[in-house]
């Protein structure tokens, strides 16, 4: 019989810990102060039986998404379906590009439906679910790499922008990449959505045919990855700015079609020390500052 999972407040007293396996929330709301403890139980109790649910699935969620792949039936499993399955068409993926995401969105879902709130959030390892009540807003950190973040710039988002969701992917990060991308961070409608798109970005940025770009089979790292024997990236040399300047040019033409289909509002991509932003941010072509601050959508 599998332990229960761990809930436990922060220190600073506002902000709460589940944990379950894989799964590891750091969440916080704002509101009446009998609003905000209704809304930390529902998490508890959504969180509570919610990986057992994944796993029930779990060979459909780690196969490739295509015309006839079964549709899951729990609910959370479903919607890391429907994040992926716009990509199904032009490239390898499963619905676990977007289980991050998901998971936060059904937490933070609970939390909402319990009481009313001013705005909340539930991070999952980077990904994040949003909700702002009319007037509210937002602030996240952009960083340099999921593993080790160092803080490169912040993105605001606003009750009125289409935002509700921000996710980072890279090569540093808890699942493998098959680009070279440090960081891709993406701001989108749900937490999901962006979670799959951040992976879609990542992997665009790349040098495929770069000799010294050390790749390995995912499943030589992890017998279970989701990625079976496709080539994923280990190892980056020290790249000369044309080069590294390719690699980003192919992430931003990725996210710039997703933008033009609606699919995301905004990405952010880091690569050995250079930003680009695209989106309603705009275009930034020159290196990064200490910190950038990403207006509001």
């Amino acid at each position: 019989m599998r332990e229960p999972p761990l809930i436990r407040p922060l220190a600073d007293g506002r902000r709460v810990h589940l944990h379950d396996g894989p799964i590891d929330l750091i969440l916080e709301a704002w509101g009446p102060p009998a609003a905000v403890r209704a809304a930390y139980r529902a998490a508890a109790v959504r969180m509570n039986g919610l990986l057992d649910e994944l796993c029930l699935e779990l060979a459909i969620l780690r196969a490739p998404v295509g015309d006839l792949s079964p549709v899951p039936a729990g609910p959370v499993a479903r919607r890391m379906h429907q994040a992926v399955q716009p990509y199904a068409a032009d490239c390898f993926i499963t619905p676990m590009a977007a289980v991050a995401g998901a998971v936060a969105e059904a937490v933070l879902a609970a939390m909402v439906h319990s009481a009313p709130l001013d705005r909340a959030y539930v991070n999952n390892g980077g990904d994040i679910a949003l909700h702002l009540a009319p007037g509210e807003s937002f602030t996240s950190g952009i960083v340099d790499r999921p593993d080790q973040p160092s803080l490169i710039g912040t993105a605001r988002v606003e009750a009125r922008d289409a935002v509700r969701g921000i996710a980072t992917s890279g090569r540093h990060g808890r699942s493998f990449s098959l680009g070279i991308a440090d960081a891709v961070t993406i701001l989108a409608a749900g937490a999901a959505d962006a979670d799959a798109a951040a992976t879609i970005v990542a992997n665009a940025v790349d040098l495929p045919d770069h000799p010294d770009i050390v790749r390995v089979p995912a499943d030589s790292l992890d017998p279970d990855s989701d990625l079976g024997s496709r080539l994923v990236t280990r190892d980056v040399p020290l790249l000369p700015a044309a080069e590294r300047d390719r690699a980003l040019h192919g992430g931003l033409r990725r996210a710039a079609g997703l933008i033009s289909a609606g699919r995301i509002v905004a990405a952010s991509l880091h690569l050995q020390g250079v930003t680009r932003t695209i989106g309603l941010f705009g275009q930034i072509d020159q290196e990064t500052e200490p910190v950038r601050r990403m207006h509001h959508a």
